[in-house]
């Protein structure tokens, strides 16, 4: 089955790239729990983190810290809140693992996990704002 990141690693999806390695891929998500909310998938498509080998399972969480130094950067912050949703009675909505990464500042409302999942409303990623943060991040100006 080829999903919406699979189409995405092709380049067939545009995404808002934040960083990539060999073996993983991360990109703002377009409905972001708050600024920077930050998807890194593994370039293997499998839904469930136990069909990755050790080696794909390493390179991803080498690239959750990667992902979190660059928000940490920009958002002056070395906290973060980092989410799985393994297969979809977990509330995986893409079946291709992905985890979240979610950088947490003071004043930020600092909601539990489950309170930031409450339903999203019908309408229109703002591609401008995550286009600009996907090039601040990249090393253009805060």
């Amino acid at each position: 089955m080829v999903t919406l990141f699979d189409n995405i690693l092709r380049g067939e999806i545009p995404s808002h790239f934040v960083s990539e390695g060999e073996q993983w891929f991360a990109f703002l998500d377009i409905f972001p729990r708050r600024s920077g909310h930050t998807l890194v998938i593994p370039r293997r498509s499998v839904r469930r983190l136990s069909e990755l080998n050790s080696d794909e399972r390493g390179a991803l969480m080498e690239g959750v810290a990667d992902v979190q130094q660059i928000l940490g950067r920009h958002f002056s912050t070395s906290d973060f809140t980092v989410c799985i949703h393994d297969g979809p009675l977990a509330g995986q909505e893409v079946p291709h693992v992905h985890i979240h990464v979610i950088p947490r500042t003071e004043g930020d409302g600092g909601a539990t996990l489950m309170a930031m999942w409450p339903p999203q409303s019908a309408g229109e990623p703002n591609h401008s704002e995550l286009a600009r943060l996907s090039s601040d991040l990249q090393g253009g100006s805060k």
